[in-house]
């Protein structure tokens, strides 16, 4: 998609068409990218897993709740809680799974054309 409407908007003579910020789930991962066209870019935050939210603030009733491996991707930190958000890089994809997360370099690709 962001290729798509790097490209579509090039071919029309639009620089720096794209700021986006973006998170889906498959009911199993949580996919979340931070990417602009231009030098300015929304912000994208992850919060550490709640295992780590826990240690940081075990008298915080509101973390009980979750299971260990629980964590949330916003566009802007949720409260002034020291330790628990982390901004992801801007012109990057994370996949918020069980275990490690993984980040990669998130770079649009023009879509192939078809006949």
């Amino acid at each position: 998609m962001a290729g798509f409407v790097e490209e579509t908007a090039r071919r029309r003579g639009i620089d720096q068409p794209l700021q986006m910020t973006v998170a889906a789930s498959d009911g199993e991962r949580l996919y979340g990218a931070r990417y602009a066209s231009g030098p300015v870019v929304n912000s994208l935050f992850v919060s550490a897993d709640a295992s780590a939210v826990r240690a940081l603030y075990p008298d915080d009733t509101r973390f009980q709740q979750f299971s260990d491996e629980a964590r949330a991707v916003v566009s802007e930190p949720l409260g002034d809680l020291p330790g628990l958000w982390h901004e992801l890089p801007a012109g990057t994809a994370i996949v918020v799974q069980p275990g490690d997360d993984d980040r990669v370099p998130f770079t649009p690709r023009a879509p192939a054309l078809r006949n």
